[in-house]
C-alpha cells in the first residue's frame, strides 16, 4: 500500500511539475519530471570530498598512536579500498532495474527498496537517518571544540601557557546550532553545490596546515617517540586498555573513510549525459583518492611528529603549541567545513520527513504553501513552514544530545562503527548480488559474503570500544554545565 501510494504522489509530482511549465520549458526537466539536473563529476567530487574529510582527520594522528604503523597504515588501506569497492555497487543502484535506463531511485533508501524490498528498506532508513544524525552530532561537538580552541589558544597567548583558560563548550555548540537553523533552509542539495566547494576548500585548508606543521616538526629533529605497534602496554596502560584503545581506534578510521549515506543522494545531482553511474564512479575515484591520500600523510606524519602520546584531536589539544595564528586559522578552516558538511549529511534526513508530510497532507498550506519573503536589496527568499519548524526541531535535538556526549574520539568511534558496515558494506553488497542475479554458494557469492562477515565482526568490536570509552567518560562529566 505504501508502496502505491508512493508511486501516485511521484506520478502526481511528475504531473504537477510538467503543468506547471510551458510547452518549450518541457526541455527543462529530466525524465522524473523534476527541474534538469546540472551536476558534474567535479561537483560530485566536491559534495564526496565535503563528506569524507571531516572531523575524522583531526583524529588519525591518535589513532595510528594506537595502532603502531603496520596495523594503522593497513586500516587505513583497507577502509579505503572497501569503500571505493563497494561505492561502485551504489552508483550502479541509482537506477532500476537498468543502471543506465531504469527509473531513477532518488535518495538511498529508495535503492535499497527497489533492489531488495520493503522490510530491508524499512531497516535501511532506521540506520541511515540515526548515522546521519549521530554525524550532525559529532560534527557540532568538534565545531564547539575548535571555537574553544581559538579562545584558549588567544588566551594562552596573552597570560602564558601555565594559565587557567576554561571554557565550557555549551554556549558555543548553541551558536553552532543558531547558524545551522538558518542553513537549513536551503531546500536540497541541488541549491548547495557553492557550500560544499567552500567547505572542501576549508577541508584542504586546515588538513593541509596539519600536514604542514607535522612535517615541520619532523624536519626540524623534534618528532616524538614512536612504535610498530603503537602505545605500549606498561605501568600506565594494562592489556584491556590497551585493547579498547585499538578498538576505538579503529572505528575512528572507519568514521574517516564514511560517506556511502549520501552517495546516492550526491548521484541525483548529475547530469544524466553522460550516465550518472559512469559519473559517479569516477566521481568516487577521484574524491578517494585525494582523501586516502590526505589521510595517509596526515595520519602518518601527525604520529611521527607527535609520537605516543598523540592527543586525540592534533589542532584543539595542543599536540602543536606554535605558531598560534596558523593554529587558529586551522581551526576557522575546521569550523566552516563542518558547517557545510552539516548541511550536506543532514539533507537526506530532512527531505525525507518533509517528502512523506506532502504525501500524507497534500492539501495543506502549511505544508505545501512557499512564501516569498523580501531582504536585503532585491533579495528574496522563499519560506515553507513545515521546513522552518520540523528543521528547527530537528537542529534542536541534535544540538542538545551534543550537549550531553561531548566526547571527540569516542563519539566519532561510535559513529564509524554503526555506520560503516551497514551502509557502506551489508546493502551495497547486498543490492549488487539482487542486481545481478549472483547464484548462491558460487565462489563471487562467497568472497562478497565473508567480507560482508569480516566488516561485521571489526563493526561490533569497534561498538565495544566505544562504548567503555563513553561509559568512562560519564563518570566524570557533569552534562549541560556552563
Amino acid at each position: 500500500m505504501a508502496s502505491l501510494v508512493h508511486q501516485e504522489f511521484q506520478q502526481g509530482l511528475r504531473e504537477a511539475n510538467l503543468a506547471s511549465f510551458k510547452v518549450g520549458d518541457i526541455a527543462d526537466l529530466d525524465d522524473d519530471g523534476k527541474s534538469r539536473r546540472t551536476g558534474t563529476v567535479w561537483t560530485a567530487s566536491a559534495h564526496i570530498i565535503t563528506a569524507i574529510i571531516g572531523s575524522g582527520v583531526l583524529s588519525l594522528a591518535w589513532a595510528m598512536a594506537q595502532l603502531g604503523w603496520i596495523t594503522g597504515i593497513a586500516t587505513l588501506c583497507i577502509f579505503s579500498c572497501i569503500t571505493l569497492y563497494t561505492s561502485g555497487f551504489l552508483a550502479d543502484s541509482y537506477r532500476s532495474p537498468d543502471p543506465v535506463t531504469g527509473n531513477r531511485n532518488h535518495t538511498y533508501m529508495e535503492a535499497v527498496k527497489a533492489n531488495l524490498g520493503g522490510n530491508m528498506y524499512k531497516i535501511c532508513g532506521l540506520i541511515q537517518y540515526t548515522y546521519m544524525g549521530g554525524l550532525a552530532v559529532g560534527y557540532t561537538i568538534t565545531v564547539s571544540i575548535s571555537m574553544v580552541s581559538i579562545l584558549k589558544s588567544n588566551c594562552f597567548r596573552e597570560r602564558g601557557r601555565g594559565a587557567p583558560c576554561k571554557y565550557s563548550l555549551n554556549p558555543y555548540m548553541i551558536g553552532m546550532g543558531i547558524i545551522e537553523i538558518l542553513l537549513s533552509q536551503i531546500p536540497n542539495l541541488h541549491k548547495m553545490s557553492w557550500l560544499s566547494f567552500i567547505a572542501a576548500i576549508m577541508s584542504f585548508g586546515y588538513a593541509s596546515i596539519g600536514l604542514g606543521l607535522s612535517l615541520a616538526k619532523i624536519s626540524s629533529g623534534k618528532g616524538e617517540r614512536t612504535t610498530l605497534t603503537g602505545v605500549e602496554i606498561g605501568v600506565n596502560l594494562s592489556e584491556a586498555d590497551k585493547l579498547w584503545t585499538m578498538l576505538r581506534a579503529i572505528g575512528d578510521v572507519a568514521f574517516a573513510c564514511s560517506y556511502s549515506g549520501v552517495l546516492i543522494e550526491i548521484q541525483d545531482t548529475l547530469k544524466s549525459s553522460p550516465p550518472e553511474n559512469k559519473t559517479m564512479k569516477k566521481a568516487s575515484m577521484i574524491a578517494i583518492l585525494i582523501s586516502t591520500a590526505f589521510y595517509m600523510m596526515s595520519g602518518c606524519f601527525g604520529y611521527a611528529a607527535l609520537g605516543n602520546n598523540a592527543p586525540g584531536n592534533m589542532l584543539t589539544d595542543f599536540g602543536f603549541l606554535e605558531p598560534f595564528w596558523l593554529i587558529d586559522l586551522a581551526n576557522i578552516f575546521v569550523i566552516v567545513h563542518l558547517v557545510g558538511a552539516y548541511q550536506v549529511l543532514s539533507q537526506p534526513v530532512l527531505n525525507a520527513v518533509e517528502s512523506w508530510a506532502r504525501m500524507r497532507w497534500p492539501e495543506s498550506r502549511f505544508v505545501t504553501n512557499e512564501y516569498t519573503l523580501d531582504i536585503i536589496g532585491k533579495k528574496t527568499i522563499r519560506v515553507n513552514l513545515l521546513r522552518l519548524t520540523w528543521r528547527t526541531v530537528y537542529v534542536v535535538i541534535i544540538t542538545v544530545v551534543a550537549m550531553g556526549f561531548p566526547f571527540f574520539n569516542d563519539v566519532l568511534a561510535l559513529l564509524g562503527a554503526v555506520g560503516y558496515w551497514p551502509m557502506s558494506v551489508y546493502f551495497p553488497v547486498e543490492m549488487h548480488i539482487a542486481r545481478k542475479k549472483i547464484q548462491r554458494q558460487t565462489v563471487r557469492w562467497f568472497s562478497l559474503q565473508l567480507m560482508n562477515l569480516v566488516c561485521l565482526l571489526v563493526s561490533l568490536a569497534a561498538v565495544c570500544g566505544a562504548i567503555q570509552g563513553l561509559s568512562h567518560g560519564l563518570q566524570t562529566y557533569k552534562p549541560f554545565s556552563f
